[in-house]
């Protein structure tokens, strides 16, 4: 287990912790520029030193002492209290190998950890900036839109006008494409914007971060385990001038020996694991729902606007700041911690002639959909949080140890209390035998309160069980959210596949008139589908060019698409075109496109 994979969201914890195993190492260093000096001072000065050092806060509440390395400084202390004498040989020794030798290590793992902080922070403001650059380009889409729309309704209301002259309508017009072509190119910088942030984020969370964290866990192992050497060179250099009390240095030998760098990161893990999965990537909002339906030139129908696009856009237009210092922390949402999303895209592919508006899935997923960024602030707890009985205040992770902790306890006290019920009955059996001894009576109430407190125990750990299987549900809900956003089929392409009729090109003028209401005009005003139509005759006998092997399950509903299953061995018909599609043949029959993300191809 790595600090990258573990703690992940731990960036303030590590800044912490790796803080902490350089102040213990110059306070190791310090404490042994002490000890030299109080060598010559004799035991009285060597007890007080150790009696300086030893942690202040009792065992059971400081959450250091778990780490081997504070274990093994706090036995070394323990040692060095069991002897005294004179020191003044050693005094030399443990100046020049300790003191003078850590110091100087403990100055470049100070420069190392900087570059490695400097470089995080680096990667935070850079992330940041992409959030901001994609808002900027998704307001100027938004903006662009409905100066498309207002020029839209301008051209139809001087074209419907008789007083209007025939330039002003054709410059009405005109200025009615301008602006369609200007919301068109704002909304392909919008999605490059979009594509690139997620990029940028994904690469953030699952590469660049963990393998800085994997770092600053290598350089305090690293610093781990020269600081238990030091503990070592200290009992070496006792051993060589004091060999009287070679069971004391022998401990604090065993005591260097002890120190674990992987056994501490551990602990680490143990102590701050959050449990939360990592955030997913953000969805694109499309705006250009009334810009693709500017009419032609011949024809200015009215706009189908929805003011329920514009409603939902606006209010997924808030800011989540992935640093921000005055959001309130919270756990991030299931739709954020890869949350399912809306059944209309789950399906595979949608054609142009399956009934469904491709605007209306969009806005579907817009309101379902909340976007969300995570950061590693957002997924702390807040100082003023409220603790509850069931530790739902912590993260999953240390919610389910907590409660695991107190069931133990539980259990514990449950099994005193029986023990002592048989006692109880035991006596009372030995009273009733042998009143001379006491009177059974006597012990009535001793039994009836433990009957009751066995009682109220057991409440208590139904209680907690339910607390902690709930808890473990949850986590486990965590990891596979987490794992399954890698593992599910990519999505399909957005554009229908082609048909397999060579009649769909040769298609009526009367079809395009009726279709003409449902697909947006393109810049020259001509009524053209959506999608791209190939002239393929999938009759025609043709040899494959290649094989192919299905990645995930597809089921090919809409025209033109064939069905297959994960693992299908397929013949490859034809090359994607570069609209998503390829063209394939099932050995047991069947011939049609699926999507080429779905496949691994090996062409002959």
């Amino acid at each position: 287990m790595d600090w990258g994979t573990e703690l992940w969201d731990q960036f303030e914890v590590l800044e912490r912790h790796t803080q902490w195993g350089l102040d213990l190492l110059d306070k190791y260093v310090k404490f042994v520029k002490e000890r030299a000096e109080v060598e010559q001072a004799y035991a009285k000065q060597l007890r007080s030193l150790v009696k300086k050092y030893l942690p202040k806060r009792p065992t059971k509440d400081d959450p250091e002492v778990k780490f081997s390395q504070q274990q093994s400084f706090v036995q070394l202390l323990q040692e060095v209290n069991d002897f005294a004498g004179q020191r003044e040989l050693v005094a030399e020794s443990l100046g020049i190998r300790v003191c003078l030798e850590l110091a100087k290590y403990s100055q470049e793992m100070k420069q190392e950890r900087k570059m490695h902080f400097q470089e995080g922070r680096r990667a935070q403001q850079q992330l940041e900036n992409g959030f901001k650059q994609l808002e900027n380009s998704k307001r100027k889409f938004e903006r662009d839109c409905r100066e498309a729309e207002k020029a839209a309704h301008t051209a139809e209301r001087l074209d419907q006008d008789i007083n209007a002259t025939k330039a002003d309508v054709e410059k009405a017009k005109q200025q009615a494409h301008l602006r369609n072509h200007m919301a068109e190119e704002s909304k392909n910088e919008y999605a490059a914007q979009l594509q690139r942030f997620n990029r940028d984020q994904a690469h953030f969370y699952f590469s660049q971060m963990p393998q800085i964290f994997d770092k600053l866990q290598d350089m305090d192992e690293r610093r781990t385990t020269r600081l238990g050497a030091g503990y070592g060179l200290l009992a070496e250099a006792e051993l060589q001038v004091v060999p009287i009390i070679g069971k004391c240095l022998e401990g604090m030998k065993v005591a260097a020996e002890s120190v674990d760098a992987k056994n501490d990161s551990q602990v680490l893990i143990e102590l701050h694991k959050s449990g939360f999965a990592r955030p997913g990537d953000l969805e694109f909002e499309d705006f250009s729902q009334v810009m693709n339906r500017v009419p032609s030139d011949s024809s200015l129908g009215t706009p189908d606007g929805r003011p329920e696009l514009r409603a939902a856009s606006s209010r997924s237009r808030a800011k989540r700041w992935p640093f921000g210092k005055k959001s309130k922390p919270r756990p991030p949402s299931l739709s954020l911690l890869g949350g399912h999303l809306p059944s209309t895209l789950s399906d595979g592919p949608s054609s142009p002639r399956s009934g469904r508006d491709p605007l209306a899935i969009l806005n579907e997923i817009s309101k379902s959909v909340k976007p969300r960024l995570a950061s590693f602030r957002s997924l702390r707890g807040g100082r003023g949080t409220v603790v509850t009985e069931d530790f739902s205040h912590l993260p999953p992770e240390q919610q389910r140890k907590r409660l695991q902790q107190q069931l133990e306890e539980r259990n514990k006290e449950l099994q005193k209390e029986e023990d002592q019920r048989e006692a109880l009955k035991k006596m009372k059996d030995v009273y009733e035998k042998t009143p001379q001894m006491g009177d059974p009576a006597s012990l009535e109430p001793r039994i009836a309160e433990t009957l009751g407190n066995i009682e109220r125990l057991k409440l208590e750990v139904q209680k907690y069980e339910a607390w902690l299987a709930e808890a473990e549900s949850r986590v486990l809900s965590n990891r596979g959210d987490s794992l399954s956003r890698h593992t599910r089929p990519p999505d399909p392409p957005t554009t229908a596949p082609p048909d397999s009729s060579s009649s769909s090109n040769n298609s009526g003028s009367q079809d395009n008139k009726e279709s003409s209401s449902e697909e947006p005009p393109s810049e020259e005003g001509q009524d053209t589908p959506i999608y791209t139509e190939f002239d393929e005759d999938f009759e025609e006998p043709a040899s494959p060019i290649g094989q192919c092997v299905a990645i995930y399950h597809f089921e090919g509903s809409s025209e033109g698409t064939v069905s297959m299953s994960e693992g299908e061995d397929l013949s490859l018909m034809e090359e994607d075109k570069g609209d998503g599609w390829t063209r394939v043949r099932r050995k047991q029959g069947g011939e049609g496109y699926v999507p080429t993300s779905y496949l691994r191809v090996t062409l002959n």
